[in-house]
């Protein structure tokens, strides 16, 4: 049976590369209108030593693959990140495009299987924690636009499940999501307190060792890549964007010319974090306190896509295992239904090939927000969190 498996595997496989090289300039024109082209040119200036943030070298080669846009798609990680995308420029745009959707699907896999780790009993996940992990829509919206959420997401569970043994590695995994901080906005100042009071001096090292050599690693592909960061952050003027966060829609909606309303739920957000970390620092525990710091992360966020969402995906899945393990009467089924309609509408109108840009997506955190909070009021109950008491005395 092992050999029949591996043999199917091989199968598989080399049926996926025949598919792949067959239809290579079929797929190679979808693959221009993705994010995957920004993380290509990028690597693909750096591998030159050139300047991987310069908006005409970006849109001359991606213009050069097909791509029809007035604007690049730019790459706007902070440079500490671009380790992640400098092997691309070793590959053409189409195996570029291969190789990250290969990564994407691991780094998911791999988050799925870590999640089961940290939060499930058993051998194997029950149905409903695969189906809810695969079908979560920023899943499919992410490897749909190519989009990096998923490494974001594998370093954050690498981060809940290395922080409580392996502090060093809890902390080089921390540079992951650093590549867009913004998002984790809430959690940075949480991280800082914590660490000081609890002397976890080793998660601090680890995070400054790994961020001085990817520092380094950018450098040394381009000397002046800081500098270069800044004036495309300035040249492309964000502030002027409309980004389809729910800050974003406010923004729009209601005061188009104030920038710095899209900061206001933000500091909401600061708030609200100061007070739930207040209320359970004695007894904190990331992989319990974690997640619902990340809910209202994206909640809160003043800049973010749909697919950065898919990071919520420990909290999605930590809710799951609550109501696998309730008996709900119901009305809670209902609610809890409505939540999974809410999640499949949007999955159709990601069929449907709707922009993000058009705002539609910015009602997506909202759903999530509600739908861990009430499932979280499920989880007082002692099945909810195994071994909870054990684990926070030796925390």
């Amino acid at each position: 049976m092992r050999a029949l498996k591996i043999a199917i595997n091989v199968l598989l496989v080399a049926t996926l590369v025949w598919f792949l090289v067959k239809h290579e300039n079929t797929i190679r024109a979808g693959a221009s209108k993705r994010d995957s082209i920004a993380y290509w040119a990028a690597g693909e200036l750096l591998v030159l030593h050139q300047n991987p943030y310069s908006v005409p070298a970006v849109l001359a080669l991606q213009r050069s693959q097909g791509y029809l846009g007035q604007k690049p798609l730019m790459m706007r990680p902070l440079p500490w990140s671009v380790w992640m995308f400098l092997p691309l420029g070793l590959l053409n745009v189409y195996w570029a495009w291969v190789v990250w959707t290969a990564l994407l699907l691991a780094c998911l896999v791999a988050s799925i299987r870590i999640c089961w780790k940290l939060y499930g009993e058993g051998p194997k996940p029950p149905p409903a924690f695969t189906v809810a992990a695969y079908l979560f829509a920023p899943v499919a919206g992410c490897l749909v636009g190519g989009a990096m959420g998923m490494v974001l997401l594998l370093g954050i569970v690498l981060f809940l499940l290395l922080e409580r043994d392996h502090r060093f590695w809890a902390g080089v995994a921390l540079l992951i999501p650093m590549a867009k901080p913004h998002i984790f906005a809430l959690l940075w100042p949480i991280l800082a307190i914590w660490i000081i009071t609890r002397k976890k001096w080793g998660l601090l090292g680890g995070a400054a060792a790994a961020l001085v050599l990817a520092t380094s690693v950018a450098l040394a592909f381009d000397s002046h890549i800081l500098l270069h960061y800044r004036t495309m952050m300035h040249d492309q003027a964000i502030q002027n964007e409309f980004i389809p966060a729910l800050s974003g829609m406010i923004r729009v909606l209601f005061f188009r010319r104030f920038f710095w309303v899209q900061f206001v739920p933000l500091v909401l957000g600061f708030a609200w974090s100061a007070w739930y970390f207040s209320a359970h620092r004695r007894s904190w525990d990331w992989r319990v306190h974690g997640p619902a710091v990340l809910v209202v992360c994206l909640l809160t966020t003043p800049y973010a896509w749909m697919t950065d969402e898919v990071v919520l995906l420990p909290a999605i899945l930590q809710a799951v295992l609550w109501l696998q393990r309730e008996k709900l009467k119901i009305h809670s089924q209902l609610v809890i239904l409505c939540f999974v309609l809410l999640n499949f509408l949007l999955l159709l109108i990601l069929q449907a090939k709707v922009p993000p840009s058009t705002g539609i997506y910015f009602w997506s955190s909202l759903v999530w927000f509600g739908g861990y909070w009430y499932a979280r009021s499920f989880s007082r109950s002692p099945q909810a969190v195994p071994q909870l008491s054990a684990d926070l005395v030796r925390a």
